[in-house]
């Protein structure tokens, strides 16, 4: 049996739990070999009061180079957040790994609430569409979802389940067979993740009780969780399932400590247990 493996292509936050601080050990505790390219260093991620940052664009593509002559075959290819100017870079990694057996997840982090992160125009939509055309699975917020689709983000962010379906296949036009939504909030008081799949019209809603706080780094936890769930095998739904239950379990360590959620993201540690018996 041969052991799987996921690349994942995002930042590394030395302080506060997102991108590669938390992509890495969850997928290692589903027992898959986790292999990251960081994009850049940062002291701390950007929601703190200040932050430094250093770009590593211009090693993506010698890192992946060195591997010419070793075994770097990937079961999938995963990437987070990226700059504009690193979309390109990315696409030549993918297109330099990519084979008929592996699978490229997208999460295109660049904005949540109706905006755009610091830093970003529409050419970064635009970019980021782009990098659509390379990926088997998209997982998108409402923000970004409306952005990519070039549609008017809703009153208050609210929106019923056929505006998500709409959404879903005004994406997979782009590239992805599957698109799978989180943070999705159909029902008050309620917080939940969808799942589409193009080809069969089939989708999935998964929800529980809205926790109170706000959690940086959530999403990056989803998207961990639901990657290792598809490399193990599991099916879209199961794995979208898990990966919420995840984040969950997570978020309930949050409030258990006391922590903040924003500056410190998820405590998620405890809930590797969870994984890893999958």
């Amino acid at each position: 049996m041969n052991k799987k493996r996921v690349l994942t292509i995002q930042d590394y936050s030395c302080l506060g739990r997102c991108s590669l601080t938390v992509a890495l050990p969850t997928l290692s505790a589903m027992g898959i070999e986790a292999v990251g390219i960081p994009t850049a260093v940062l002291s701390n991620h950007t929601h703190f009061a200040s932050y430094t940052f250093l770009d590593l664009t211009d090693q993506l593509l010698p890192i992946v180079e060195k591997w010419d002559k070793y075994d770097h075959r990937f079961d999938f290819i995963y990437t987070g957040y990226l700059t504009n100017d690193q979309i390109s870079t990315v696409e030549k990694v993918i297109e330099k790994l990519k084979d008929a057996g592996n699978r490229v997840f997208v999460d295109p982090a660049m904005a949540d609430n109706g905006l755009l992160y610091p830093g970003f125009d529409n050419s970064h939509v635009e970019a980021m569409r782009d990098l659509l055309s390379y990926a088997d699975y998209v997982k998108p917020n409402l923000t970004e979802a409306c952005l990519l689709a070039g549609v008017p983000y809703p009153n208050e962010g609210k929106c019923d389940e056929a505006m998500y379906l709409s959404l879903c296949e005004a994406l997979t036009k782009f590239g992805p067979r599957y698109v799978v939504f989180s943070g999705v909030e159909i029902e008050e008081g309620k917080t939940g993740v969808l799942c589409y799949d193009k080809e069969t019209k089939k989708h999935s809603y998964f929800q529980k009780e809205r926790k109170p706080g706000i959690y940086h780094g959530t999403g990056d936890l989803f998207a961990s969780a639901l990657v290792g769930a598809l490399t193990k095998g599991y099916s879209l739904e199961e794995g979208t399932e898990i990966a919420h239950d995840f984040v969950s379990m997570s978020i309930d360590n949050t409030i258990a400590y006391q922590r903040d959620g924003i500056l410190y993201g998820p405590d998620f540690e405890e809930a590797l247990n969870y994984l890893s018996s999958k």
